[in-house]
């Protein structure tokens, strides 16, 4: 029973858990077999998990049967958990056939809420009494399975909640871009792997000039489409290796990295592309807006440059000097 606390308490896996209980319930029942089953009731499928055997029966691990006919499904519909004449009492039964089953036991292995995960089970083939107490022994041993099923389904499920927080923590809800955070992260990580005489990093800053009249008048729901437009029309003007960002509010960031022999070029170039993506006729739903675009700076990072922040000081800065023409452009 050492062994059998040690294999509980120490067990990361399923697989780390039922080998050893394998082992013991082979010596517990004295059948030369001893099997972990799954069951997929709606493809209709019972599969061999894992398996000990010894002697001449062999149930091959992987093995797959259809589950109408089985010896697992007959015993529990009949509630007959232990046969030393299986040819008897489920002549009819296929896999029991090929496989030479003579003596068969076996339990049910259910999840708390009493779902059927699968059963475990020992057979000989031969014929066999089973040991005194081995029905409880076997289970004990699918409680313990169960247990171990419900843990790695709940660490699976915290896993999976976890990494949807972390991406969530990284996204913009309204647009789905990525969000300041991950803004951040992307800019640290751009500067920091620059070849300063080689590459340069070229940041726009996007203002949605107007925006504000946009929610006064329609309402922030059709804002909301609004930004969301913008987003999809942001990703659609990206070239590879290209980032778009939500900043916040009504303000987006566009990050591209260009050889510093270009980096004029890349500027003029991003700049038109984000112009034209973000100007015109907006299908909102029910609603069309022609919007006559944002106000946009665009710089390229000193090859010294380190700090994000500074960075979008200076974008910022550019963009209101770009709306600061733009004012002086249409007053005129």
């Amino acid at each position: 029973m050492g062994r059998l606390a040690d294999s509980v308490t120490h067990a990361r896996t399923l697989e780390e858990l039922v080998r050893p209980l394998l082992e013991l319930l082979q010596t517990v029942t004295g059948l030369e077999s001893t099997y972990l089953t799954t069951i997929d009731q709606e493809a209709g499928f019972q599969y061999i998990l894992f398996a000990r055997n010894t002697r001449r029966l062999e149930i091959p691990e992987g093995l797959s049967v259809p589950w109408e006919g089985t010896l697992c499904k007959r015993a529990l519909e009949e509630g007959l958990p232990y046969t030393d004449d299986v040819a008897h009492c489920w002549a009819d039964s296929a896999p029991a056939r090929a496989l030479g089953i003579a003596t068969y036991a076996s339990t049910a292995v259910r999840t708390d809420d009493g779902t059927l995960y699968g059963t475990l089970c020992a057979a000989s083939g031969e014929r066999q009494p089973l040991a005194e107490g081995a029905e409880q022994v076997l289970q004990m041993f699918s409680r313990l399975i169960a247990q171990q099923v419900e843990r790695e389904r709940l660490v699976q499920a915290l896993r999976q909640a976890n990494d949807v927080l972390a991406i969530s923590a990284l996204v913009d809800t309204t647009t789905q871009l990525p969000n300041r955070r991950a803004l951040m992260d992307e800019m640290n990580h751009r500067l920091a792997s620059l070849v300063p005489d080689q590459q340069a990093l070229v940041v726009a800053f996007i203002d949605l000039d107007q925006f504000k009249a946009i929610n006064d008048k329609y309402g922030h729901d059709t804002g909301d489409r609004f930004l969301v437009a913008i987003g999809g029309r942001l990703q659609g003007a990206l070239r590879a290796g290209d980032f778009a960002a939500r900043l916040g509010g009504d303000e987006f960031v566009v990050l591209a990295t260009s050889s510093r022999a270009d980096a004029t070029g890349a500027v003029h170039a991003l700049r038109t592309r984000l112009e034209v993506a973000t100007t015109g006729r907006f299908h909102l739903k029910d609603l069309t807006i022609d919007y006559g675009g944002p106000s946009i700076g665009v710089i390229v990072a000193a090859p010294e440059w380190r700090d994000p922040e500074a960075l979008l000081s200076e974008a910022d800065a550019a963009m209101y000097a770009a709306k600061r023409t733009r004012k002086n452009t249409f007053r005129h």
